[in-house]
C-alpha cells in the first residue's frame, strides 16, 4: 500500500504568514497593539507586539515538530498512527460501507476485496495539532476561552483528519491518479484552511468581552 506524506513546507509559511496579523485584525487595540479585554475594559500593561507573537508561534512550532520528531518508532507516535489514526478510521469505513470489511492492521487499512493505504508521519495529524498548539499559544487570550477553543480545535483537527483518511482509502480504490493529487495536495491545503479559519473565528468570537463573560 502507498505510504501518505502530504506537502509541509509551503503550508507552513502559509499560515506563518497571514494566521496571526490576520487573526489580530479582530481584535482591540491599546496603542496599535491587538489584545484580548479581560472582562474589566482595561488592556494588558504591555501588550507583545504583533511580531513577538508570530515569533513565538515560529519557535512553538518548529519546536513541537523536533519534539515529535524524536519520537519515531515509539509509543507516542503508535498513539497517533495508530490509536487515533488507523484504528478509528478502519472503523468509520467498515460502518459505511460493512461488505468491505475495512480493518486496521497496524497502521495499514486494508479491505478484504483488497486494496488499502498506510498511514504514515505526516498524515496522523500531528501538523494540524500543533498548528492549533502554537497558534493558541501565543495569541492574548483569557486561559478559558485559549483552553476552550485549543480543545474545540483538536477535536475539529481529528474530525477532519479522521475524514481526509477515510476519503484517501476510497479515493486510492477507485482512481490512484486522483489519490496522488488529493493526498499531496489537495487535503493538506484544504485542512490547513479549515483550521485557519476556525481559529479566526474563534477569535472573532472572543472579540465580544460579553460572549467570554458569558
Amino acid at each position: 500500500p502507498p505510504v501518505i506524506k502530504p506537502q509541509r513546507a509551503a503550508l507552513t509559511v502559509a499560515v506563518i504568514d497571514h494566521l496571526l496579523p490576520t487573526s489580530m485584525a479582530l481584535l482591540p487595540t491599546s496603542n496599535g497593539v491587538a489584545y484580548q479585554p479581560d472582562g474589566q475594559g482595561l488592556p494588558p500593561a504591555k501588550p507583545w507586539p504583533t511580531w513577538v507573537r508570530i515569533t513565538l508561534f515560529v519557535v512553538c512550532y518548529a519546536c513541537l515538530q523536533a519534539l515529535y520528531g524524536q519520537c519515531a518508532g515509539t509509543g507516542v507516535e503508535r498513539f497517533f498512527l495508530q490509536t487515533i489514526g488507523s484504528h478509528p478510521a478502519a472503523a468509520v469505513i467498515d460502518g459505511l460501507q460493512p461488505d468491505l470489511s475495512a480493518r486496521a492492521i497496524g497502521t495499514r487499512i486494508v479491505a478484504l476485496s483488497g486494496g488499502g493505504i498506510n498511514i504514515a508521519n505526516g498524515c496522523e495529524g500531528t501538523d494540524l495539532y500543533i498548528l492549533l498548539i502554537s497558534a493558541f499559544a501565543c495569541v492574548a487570550l483569557p486561559w478559558r476561552a485559549r483552553l476552550l477553543g485549543l480543545g474545540l480545535g483538536l477535536s475539529l483537527a481529528f474530525a477532519l483528519n479522521l475524514t481526509r483518511i477515510v476519503v484517501l482509502f476510497h479515493a486510492y480504490r477507485t482512481d490512484q491518479a486522483w489519490f496522488n493529487t488529493l493526498h499531496t495536495i489537495v487535503a493538506p491545503v484544504l485542512l490547513v484552511l479549515f483550521i485557519l479559519l476556525y481559529f479566526h473565528a474563534w477569535l472573532h468570537y472572543c472579540a465580544n468581552p460579553e460572549k467570554t463573560a458569558a
